[in-house]
């Protein structure tokens, strides 16, 4: 290995990655990915391995284990190059035939493509495929061409060559100009200009300055972050190196959750690399610019994702939040002025440097500007990670990207913004996704968590779940978010058990403007979104539970219970099999009934009844007969 000293010497070494590239025929680029991983990707890529080995096709034919390829339903996922032909949940018994088509020059299997639902027909071609081909994969596009463990595999794609640009031709001044003209915003959650936090690091006073990556991506649902470190981590590594060149830091952290081994793995060795090729350390490119950069591992708390805290948490502290009248910009890690983005934001500027604000521009809205990664789960038949541009219509997401939701049940509402989000209601699926649109329908586009709730969701259970998410969360330093999130959460357990009470809405909206305007950080500030924005779109859900005891979705066992219909019942005896409280017996008709007072809602009976038949339904716990547990005794039926 060879150090890279000059522009020259890295323009070589990419010439030799491409040809060491381009020395095989067919790359079969195996997702390795978390959710293709969980899936056995792993034995996929060991088997493919075994079989080009075992033919004799080494020469032609290798395997590249590669990042998240975004079509986590499809998983494990193969990407055949150069054909772009993609299969689909792709097994170690299909290694075999797959590498036998490869190698006789015939192509696919067949049916391991995608299947068109409408058409009927298989698409081999990943851009044709739905789910792909209303994206714009600006950072995701290169998790598909790469080994992340592989420094060369990132330089022969054009890798560094923004850090080569910058320090060969560009001032500090002028890259942090041109990211100031991309109006690039943090895609952290609150959307902050970048060039604009980068701008007051480089005038605060006092030395040194610090650039962090925030990659504390704690959102349930969300993975986006932590897909982008682990499938590309010296995209991330040089958009850190370019903006410590424009701030004029010197040294640099990498904060990674402590959920995230694989995303910490990738980010280590793509360090180690960077350091042993020059890329890192002392005099980088023979341009007298020094940076070097260290892995910090988070202790797991939600709220280290909040900038101060993350900072103290850097310093040995516990991860708790300061007070935000000294940005910490100006004052963060040890009291020097520190430059904060998440993930996403710093692998995107290489992007902007290579290619010009202009083009970046291109992309999005006036205020939101190129595009955004979203995790796209829940209630929806396509999950995984979409790449669009902003300002896209939540509709095109959901129905054309996602598919829509799956098992012929109708769409209810999406949650943006992670567990500080709120929901958006179906009136408002053709609203524009970007930061101040979000923002005005009562959600947020967070770091870009995105859940899909169809009509078996119950609004208050979801507002719920949340509550008591951030409740747990909560580092309870300051009053309003420590007190009124638990004070809100005992309410809402109040109004899903049926205790609810007239007048518990109205301190539900009280303790959320108290919370926004006096919690000391923005977890406080935005914990009542859930509470708030469901109460705006879904009120007569909460009035419903609390005046009706009934909870419409079926979903708060309080105000639920099971009941079989006597005309639909087959006496199959599933449901009595299934039931683990043997409160589902036989009547002396040969009918199945279930008995109340033994039944602990479990809806084990519910699911196990043979949908053809749907005889176990739910009903309001009130509009059921009550058969008491003396009157079962009295029956002397068999259970």
């Amino acid at each position: 290995m060879k150090r890279v000293k000059s522009i020259a010497d890295l323009e070589k070494l990419r010439a030799e990655a491409v040809a060491r590239r381009n020395a095989r025929e067919t790359w079969l680029e195996v997702c390795t990915g978390s959710g293709c991983r969980a899936c056995g990707a792993e034995a996929v890529a060991d088997a493919l391995d075994g079989e080009i080995e075992k033919r004799g096709l080494g020469d032609k034919i290798g395997v590249r284990r590669t990042g998240c390829h975004g079509f986590c339903e499809g998983a494990p996922l193969v990407v055949i190059q150069p054909s772009d032909t993609c299969c689909l949940k792709v097994q170690p018994k299909n290694a075999a035939a797959m590498v036998d088509k490869l190698g006789a020059g015939e192509g696919p299997v067949r049916d391991l493509l995608y299947l068109d639902e409408e058409s009927g027909e298989r698409i081999a071609r990943l851009q044709e495929i739905p789910f792909y081909k209303h994206q714009e994969r600006v950072l995701l596009e290169d998790n598909v061409r790469i080994d992340a463990s592989s420094i060369l595999d990132y330089i022969a794609i054009g890798g560094y060559g923004a850090l080569a640009k910058a320090l060969s031709g560009m001032t500090p001044e002028s890259v942090l100009q041109e990211v100031k003209a991309a109006k690039l915003r943090g895609r952290g959650g609150g959307g902050f200009a970048a060039g604009r936090k980068w701008e007051t690091t480089r005038n605060a006073p006092g030395e040194p300055k610090y650039v962090i990556v925030n990659a504390d991506e704690g959102d349930p649902g969300a993975f986006m972050d932590g897909s982008l470190l682990q499938g590309n981590p010296h995209s991330v590594l040089e958009g850190l190196i370019l903006g410590a060149y424009a701030i004029g830091a010197a040294e640099g952290f990498i904060y990674v959750r402590q959920e995230y081994p694989l995303a910490r793995r990738s980010a280590r060795t793509a360090i180690e690399q960077a350091r042993e090729y020059g890329l890192l350390g002392k005099n980088i490119l023979g341009s007298g610019f020094s940076f070097d950069v260290v892995i910090h591992r988070g202790a797991g708390a939600f709220v280290s994702g909040e900038s101060s805290a993350l900072m103290s948490a850097i310093e040995g502290h516990v991860g708790e939040p300061r007070p935000k009248y000294v940005h910490t910009s100006e004052k963060g890690i040890w009291g020097k002025p520190s430059c904060l983005n998440n993930v996403e934001t710093w692998a995107t500027v290489p992007h902007i440097i290579n290619k010009g604000a202009d083009w970046f521009c291109g992309m999005g809205t006036e205020g939101s500007k190129g595009t955004k990664i979203f995790s796209l789960v829940g209630k929806v038949k396509n999950t995984g990670l979409v790449e669009v541009p902003m300002g896209i219509p939540l509709r095109d997401i959901i129905f054309k990207i996602g598919g829509g939701v799956p098992n012929g049940k109708s769409f209810k509402a999406v949650q943006t913004g992670g567990p500080s989000g709120g929901v958006i209601p179906e009136a408002l699926l053709d609203l524009p996704v970007d930061f101040d649109e979000l923002t005005k329908a009562g959600s947020m586009m967070g770091s870009g968590g995105m859940i899909v709730m169809d009509e078996h969701t119950c609004m208050v259970d979801t507002a719920r779940y949340y509550t008591n998410f951030l409740a747990h969360e909560s580092c309870g330093k300051c009053v309003p978010c420590r007190e009124g999130t638990r004070q809100m959460l005992h309410i809402l357990d109040n109004i899903a058990s049926g205790k609810g009470r007239e007048g518990d809405l109205e301190i539900l909206e009280e303790l959320a403007e108290f919370m926004r305007a006096a919690s000391l950080c923005a977890l406080g500030q935005s914990a009542p979104n859930p509470v708030v924005s469901t109460l705006k779109y879904f009120r007569e859900e909460y009035e419903e539970h609390i005046r009706h005891g009934r909870c419409r979705a079926g979903v708060c066992t309080a105000l639920i219970a099971y009941e079989i219909d006597q005309e639909k019942c087959q006496a199959c005896g599933a449901c009595q099999r299934s039931c683990p409280a043997g409160a589902v017996h036989k009547s002396e008709t040969e009918v199945f009934t279930i008995v109340q007072e033994k039944c602990i809602k479990c809806g084990a009976c519910f699911r196990a009844c043979p949908e053809k038949f749907g005889a176990v339904v739910k009903v309001p716990a009130g509009a059921v007969r009550r058969e008491s547990a003396e009157e079962f005794a009295l029956a002397g039926t068999s259970r």
